[in-house]
């Protein structure tokens, strides 16, 4: 399935074709993408000759110093023979050592006075970076910068229309902040398990996290009688319950056309989510009675992520459940009410989970 990132990546890949016609021993040219909110950084776009030494990279800013040092000055960072005769203190900086790079070049991307990320240039030619290297990779840098900038407006657009709908939600629904960063990140830990399976590029893991939030937007139009009920709801009650996912749709259509997010391609992944995270794979769920791979795989991993939390914390009307009972309940009803896929990927990461739950606890 083509999308934003595939159509940068395609022009990336043509503008680093053209500079090895010139600059000789450029082996790779990378894009990572900086989150100012979660301080994060992942892996956007790259070209490289052989075999990528990174993927599905998602790391701090903060346990970087150098690229910090970089944001901050504003100055490239060339480095020869990174690994010297010491052991690299990263993972990924050991597995790029290991493919072979000798040589690297460091610049930041930066737009009106936001971080947008970092252009790598790496080399198995440790005396590649010269001064008169330099100054033919900077009208490259340029356009790959906007190319860059560009591309990711839209995405921080939408960003900034999901963070505004997500406090709206958070005002009238019972359930917490807390409880939407745990299940946005349980929904990232399944999403890394089934990517290889699903073919869900860095893309689509970073999206299904930052999106999983919004799952129940439409919850906003429920009226409070419903949706803070203690207890068990009327067939009515139930009925009305259900038309937030009708009502989340709506919401969106209304920041597609409010916002100009029409050429953005993972509304479609927004719209996924919103419609389809109560659909069961035997049929029984609603709004459509979806079977199977029928339904899109991010509304299944939301499910899964969702149900879970929900019934390991703590509400006014119900004790948490342990960990374990969970884990339980899910699995007896795998293929049935959740994606049996899903059920193990998060079942076979209890350490995560648990460090997950640390972190965000209820206050």
């Amino acid at each position: 399935m083509a999308n934003w990132r595939d159509k940068v990546g395609s022009r990336l890949g043509e503008i680093h074709a053209r500079m090895r016609d010139e600059i000789e021993g450029l082996d790779r040219v990378a894009v990572a993408v900086y989150d100012e909110e979660t301080d994060h950084l992942t892996t956007y776009v790259h070209s490289t000759v052989g075999e990528t030494p990174l993927s599905h990279f998602d790391a701090r800013l903060a346990d970087f110093p150098s690229l910090r040092e970089i944001a901050a000055s504003g100055r490239p960072r060339i480095l020869t023979n990174p690994g010297g005769t010491a052991a690299p203190r990263s993972g990924a900086a050991r597995r790029v050592l290991d493919s072979g790079v000798r040589s690297s070049y460091t610049l930041p991307i930066r737009d009106d006075g936001h971080l947008y990320g970092f252009l790598f240039y790496d080399s198995s030619d440790e005396g590649l970076f010269t001064p008169s290297v330099e100054k033919r990779l900077w009208i490259y840098s340029e356009m790959i910068r906007l190319l860059v900038v560009h591309a990711l407006g839209p995405i921080r657009t939408l960003a900034a229309a999901v963070k505004t709908a997500r406090e709206f939600s958070r005002q009238r629904d019972e359930e917490t902040g807390a409880h939407l960063e745990r299940m946005s990140r349980y929904a990232h830990l399944i999403a890394l398990a089934l990517a290889e399976r699903h073919e869900l590029g860095d893309e689509e893991i970073e999206l299904i996290q930052h999106l999983a939030p919004l799952h129940d937007l439409g919850k906003i139009g429920v009226s409070d009688s419903v949706l803070l009920k203690e207890g068990p709801l009327e067939p009515a009650e139930a009925a009305a319950m259900k038309e937030h996912v009708a009502k989340g749709l709506e919401m969106v259509a209304v920041m597609v056309r409010e916002f100009g997010l029409s050429g953005v391609a993972h509304i479609g992944m927004l719209r996924n989510i919103i419609g389809c995270h109560h659909e069961s794979p035997d049929g029984s769920g609603y709004p459509q009675g979806l079977k199977g791979d029928a339904i899109p795989v991010e509304a299944r991993i939301i499910k899964v992520a969702d149900v879970f939390d929900a019934l390991t914390s703590e509400r006014p009307y119900k004790k948490a459940w342990s960990n374990q009972a969970a884990f339980d309940f899910l699995e007896s009803n795998a293929g049935r009410l959740f994606d049996a896929e899903c059920v193990e990927a998060l079942v076979g990461a209890r350490d995560e989970v648990e460090a997950i739950q640390a972190r965000f606890r209820e206050k």
